[in-house]
């Protein structure tokens, strides 16, 4: 059942890219705002554990995150708690229409410390150096423009910054995600060291994702 809603959401979004130049990888669709429902349904802190992911990331007050491919927020409002008042989330992404599901969820749950970010397919429009952690939640596989974006990405962290790729498990048949949604670890090293980061660490902790961390080289 799953199998089939998650095919259904993806239908309804844009159409894939074509592949990876460095790995071959199939680019995947990206999840149109029809699917912001799936973003936020009861089943995922079971399914994916996102309390226990924003455990592992050891979020500090004063903080300056960006979540990008945010679309509807989930994970933005649960990290702006973290980050405090003195802190600050940028919740990115391309959709015009998920900005505007992310504005109204974020008025909803009175959530002051978020700010939307309209991006490009190429360009997240993030400022120059200005983020301590950027975050990527099953998001960085659908980059039509993978190379561009993880450059934008690299000028808007800071110098000692992370950047986080949560993606589900490639090697693993038993998760119930089509195949172009997933990405191995071999995949996702390849392809973001090759744009100027390194692997700093890897963690297997939640029931169907990889939790990647880079940093600068």
């Amino acid at each position: 059942m799953l199998g089939l809603l998650l095919s259904l959401v993806w239908v309804e979004g844009m159409q894939a890219q074509g592949k990876h130049p460095r790995s071959g990888r199939r680019i995947a669709q990206v999840m149109g705002a029809a699917g912001a429902d799936w973003l936020e349904r009861s089943e995922r802190e079971s399914e994916e554990n996102p309390t226990r992911a924003i455990e592992l990331l050891r979020f500090q007050k004063g903080m300056v995150v960006a979540d990008v491919g945010a679309g509807s927020g989930y994970y933005s409002s649960r990290i702006a708690e973290k980050v405090g008042p003195t802190g600050k989330v940028y919740a990115n992404d391309i959709q015009p229409e998920m900005i505007q599901i992310l504005k109204r969820q974020m008025r909803l749950r009175q959530v002051t410390n978020v700010e939307p970010v309209l991006g490009t397919e190429q360009d997240p429009k993030l400022p120059a150096a200005c983020c301590d952690l950027i975050l990527m939640v099953d998001v960085y596989h659908e980059f039509s423009h993978p190379v561009e974006m993880l450059r934008k990405l690299r000028e808007s962290l800071k110098d000692d910054g992370r950047l986080v790729l949560l993606e589900y498990r490639k090697e693993d048949p038993y998760v119930p995600i089509r195949p172009e949604h997933k990405m191995s670890l071999k995949e996702a090293k390849l392809e973001v060291e090759g744009e100027g980061f390194r692997l700093e660490k890897v963690m297997e902790d939640l029931p169907w994702q990889h939790i990647l961390i880079f940093k600068k080289k």
